[in-house]
């Protein structure tokens, strides 16, 4: 009787399992449909257009779940967030946050927010220049640029050059 309970515990473990890891897959599979690759380059160039430093980074998320990004100089802070979303038309939005500290002997500390909702395609830049645009004044300016993709693309090949389209945001 008790080999008896025990194999048909064992059975149920084991069916209970197989259904766990399907149903896992399925999830998972669901996810990877739902993903957003965002791909960022930020830079910060002066004002005579050079650029003095750069990084390129690619973030896969899904919609509603912020990518962060932090950037930090010798007077100057700069925390964004971007949460892509679908819309139910299937048009993407992406919320652009910022948050900048600045120091400069003449102004003391500054801080300064933004937030903005862009609406976008899949495969449109926008740019978010979360100093402002560039000034006479000789400082620097620190541009990121954004572009979402579907993550699906990722593995699909390319088949020809992509036509770019460009937003500018301030």
């Amino acid at each position: 009787m008790r080999s008896r309970s025990l194999g048909t515990a064992l059975l149920l473990l084991a069916t209970a399992m197989t259904w766990a890891q399907e149903n896992g897959e399925e999830i998972i599979s669901a996810l990877k449909d739902r993903a957003i690759v965002l791909d960022i380059v930020a830079r910060v160039v002066e004002r005579d257009k050079e650029e003095i430093w750069n990084s390129v980074s690619k973030r896969v998320t899904i919609p509603g779940r912020a990518v962060s990004l932090k950037l930090v100089g010798s007077n100057v802070i700069v925390s964004a967030q971007f949460t892509p979303y679908t819309r139910e038309d299937g048009k993407q939005v992406l919320v652009a946050q910022g948050q900048v500290w600045t120091t400069s002997k003449e102004e003391g500390m500054r801080y300064h927010t933004t937030m903005q909702t862009i609406p976008l395609d899949f495969g449109e830049r926008v740019y978010f220049f979360p100093l402002g645009p560039l000034k006479s004044d000789g400082r620097a300016r620190i541009e990121i640029q954004l572009e979402l993709r579907p993550y699906r693309a990722e593995a699909a090949p390319e088949t020809g050059p992509a036509e770019k389209k460009d937003t500018a945001s301030e």
